[in-house]
């Protein structure tokens, strides 16, 4: 046979496996690479889970259930006390028989208001704690299942992507074969396969710990299985910045704790100037005179008198001073630290938005024109393997940027979600606290959807 025509049949052969290689069918979405369907984790259900089965929710509710029992017991009078005794007096006419009474505490005026108060501040303190928990559990729920979509579309890239280095490395060996190219390309083939295959075992270390975290978190055996995560789609967030930062700062259950924390002090600093004034004891005692067979009664009045308020009140007064300062200057710097992440949550928002749009529209379809261009080029020895290697990682990492920037945008919202105070899509006011209660629902008040 010619060697004009031996060389027409390898190229029209080398051809014909590039083609092959271009109409290879791509895995299904929401199915496995052998087509079968796998079952989808809906968050909201996920969310749901989470409320009812956390431990650390369940014991912030009781944290809360217990703070406000304590409310009615400091606002309640001291228990009476019931008095029994006996009495014998020698006398000219002695004087003998049995006594009985009760006797009741009665705090001064106002104290037991005030007691009150600072309890009722305290316990809807630990009620934005509770709240801040909800909003922080869920948030890290949040991440961790968009962490665990972004490592399933991982894999299934480079899964798929593996499939191309094979036949890319069966293609090398047959033009090695004819002398067409080097032996060189083969053993590059076989390096980015066996680097796929290591980054595959790191995918799937990745996946199981996310899927521990996500039962640790929904207080499940850390073992137990775990399905692929839903599609997600890329929302745009509308809500200018100041508008998030005032949402912060009326509804965050963090500034609210901080806020009711210092509410507290400053009734625990009343309370404390009040205990400068006495406490009343009232005592009725009925006497019985077996002598003479009569009976008689005794009436007292005891004051509790603040002798040592050197020591004592003025001690009071000046701790719960320095500790409403402290609170104020907590809830300052909660406010600080709750505006800085609202900005910086935003503008990692805002970043995503861009990179996925310029992604989506731009780099990968050229990126994947060049491969396709690489593919058919190499196929006739216009281009080198090197080259057809670059468009397909290429290809691979603007694919992975662009699911991870998708990740990244909608972690960044769940981090909003939790320091304003609850979804985004509530709009208009609503009272303080009210945004943890309404934590049912994953939507936002956003327009329009960057879709990959």
């Amino acid at each position: 046979m010619k060697p004009a025509i031996m060389l027409h049949r390898v190229r029209a052969v080398s051809f014909l496996i590039v083609l092959a290689v271009l109409l290879l069918p791509w895995p299904v979405q929401g199915a496995d690479e052998h087509g079968v369907n796998r079952p989808r984790l809906d968050l909201l259900s996920l969310i749901r889970e989470l409320e009812e089965t956390n431990p650390e929710i369940k014991a912030a509710r009781q944290r809360w259930e217990a703070a406000k029992a304590v409310v009615p017991q400091v606002q309640t009078l001291p228990d009476p006390k019931v008095q029994f005794g006996y009495q014998r007096m020698p006398m000219m006419e002695p004087l003998q028989g049995a006594m009985y009474g009760i006797g009741q505490e009665i705090p001064f005026p106002g104290k037991l208001r005030l007691k009150g108060e600072v309890a009722q501040r305290e316990a809807d303190r630990i009620e934005q704690e509770y709240l801040a928990v909800r909003l922080r559990l869920i948030a890290r729920l949040k991440e961790a299942y968009f962490d665990l979509h972004f490592v399933h579309k991982a894999i299934e890239i480079v899964e798929r992507n593996k499939t191309l280095l094979m036949q890319f490395e069966k293609t090398a060996k047959s033009r090695y074969a004819v002398g067409q190219s080097a032996q060189q390309d083969v053993f590059r083939a076989q390096v980015e396969i066996s680097r796929v295959l290591n980054r595959l075992a790191v995918l799937d270390q990745q996946k199981e710990s996310l899927h521990a975290a996500i039962n640790r978190i929904l207080n499940q055996p850390p073992s137990g299985p775990l399905g692929t995560p839903e599609e997600i789609q890329v929302t745009m967030l509308t809500l200018p910045l100041p508008e998030l930062s005032q949402r912060a700062e009326e509804f965050s259950p963090i500034l609210q704790a901080s806020a009711k924390g210092v509410e507290r002090g400053e009734q625990a600093v009343a309370l404390a100037r009040r205990e400068y004034y006495p406490d009343f004891d009232v005592s009725a005692l009925g006497l019985r005179n077996d002598r003479i067979n009569e009976n008689g009664y005794q009436v007292m009045l005891g004051i509790r008198i603040p002798l040592y308020y050197t020591t004592k009140q003025r001690q009071a007064v000046r701790q719960a001073l320095a500790e409403t300062t402290e609170a104020k200057e907590s809830l300052t710097n909660a406010r600080q630290d709750l505006l800085f992440r609202v900005k910086d949550d935003f503008v990692q928002a805002q970043r995503a938005e861009r990179l996925v749009t310029i992604l989506r529209d731009a780099i990968i379809p050229q990126a994947t024109l060049a491969l396709r261009a690489s593919q058919s080029s190499y196929g006739v020895g216009k281009v080198d393997f090197l080259t057809l290697l670059n468009s397909l990682l290429t290809l691979q990492e603007s694919e992975l940027e662009l699911h991870g920037e998708m990740v990244a945008h909608e972690k960044a919202l769940a981090r909003l979600e939790e320091v304003t105070g609850g979804p985004l899509t509530i709009s208009g006011s609503f009272p303080p606290g009210a945004g943890g209660r309404m934590l049912g629902g994953a939507e936002r008040t956003t327009e329009g959807a960057l879709r990959p």
